[in-house]
């Protein structure tokens, strides 16, 4: 299976060093919204997170909240959308038949809407946690993502064991290429995607980390600005932590045949995309 590297959100939130670890204090940071597009033999393409959606470009403020355009500094006019990259690849947005999101919140959900006939795989505690949020989880979730009304697959934490996680699914009218790996800590049901491109597994992580020294043990040490906004944002930071041990130790272990990536590391996106289009 092809795999394409997407960046569907450009997010430039404030101070560069405290965000990305070098540059100034004062100089715009930069974070992506890494997103996959798969195309498969059978099940058409397969969308793995969809970044902001285009109506959220058109009003970032109204549609996402004032809050998160301040935090995130998003960039509308720089920003390229899922369905903008589906056509520059020379698909048919209509092609994409499956969604599969790692979670549910506004920046990895907005471009629901843009693909209005897909099945959104979605794990069920997150589905109910966006459907009735608690006061807390009121700000990272917005109906109107969802106001086309899509048809919901929602699986639950069950499944058979896949490479130290117990209990790892596939999904109905996916090939087993694709699997769904619940690992809820920053959501209530935030799950990391592993998709098979015939040579390795990719585990889109999601925001299960933030920073690529979560699980590489070679790389900077994580921003400070950027480790304080990870833990203001999880749902259950023990389990955030216990996460990053996960993820790392399943990088290590298998090195020769998994990489493990976020959804908002820019150097991450860069060599993986790169990768992709060599």
């Amino acid at each position: 299976m092809r795999v394409h590297h997407l960046d569907c959100a450009t997010m430039c939130p404030v101070s560069r060093r405290l965000v990305n670890g070098d540059g100034s204090l004062f100089e715009r940071g930069r974070m992506v919204a890494h997103c996959l597009l798969v195309e498969t033999p059978s099940s058409g393409l397969v969308l793995v997170d969809t970044g902001v959606g285009t109506d959220d470009l058109r009003d970032p403020a109204g549609r996402l909240g004032g809050p998160f355009t301040t935090i995130t500094g998003i960039d509308a006019a720089r920003t390229t959308p899922a369905i903008e990259h589906v056509r520059r690849l020379g698909f048919d947005p209509k092609d994409v038949r499956h969604i599969l999101v790692t979670h549910l919140d506004l920046d990895h959900a907005g471009g629901l809407a843009d693909f209005p006939s897909a099945t959104v795989h979605v794990h069920a505690d997150e589905h109910a946690a966006a459907m009735q949020p608690t006061f807390a989880e009121r700000e990272r979730y917005r109906a109107c993502h969802w106001a086309h009304d899509p048809q919901w697959n929602r699986y639950a934490s069950t499944g058979e064991p896949w490479k130290g996680f117990a209990a790892v699914r596939d999904l109905p009218g996916l090939p087993d290429t694709i699997l769904a790996v619940p690992l809820p800590g920053h959501t209530r049901g935030h799950a990391c995607i592993a998709v098979n491109d015939g040579a390795r597994w990719l585990l889109h992580a999601g925001d299960a980390f933030f920073h690529r020294s979560a699980v590489d043990p070679a790389a900077p040490a994580m921003p400070a600005g950027l480790r304080i906004f990870e833990g203001l944002v999880a749902r259950d930071r023990d389990r955030v932590r216990d996460n990053h041990r996960r993820l790392r130790e399943l990088a290590l272990a298998n090195a020769s045949d998994v990489d493990v990536f976020c959804a908002h590391d820019v150097d991450q996106f860069a060599r993986y995309a790169a990768r992709a289009s060599g």
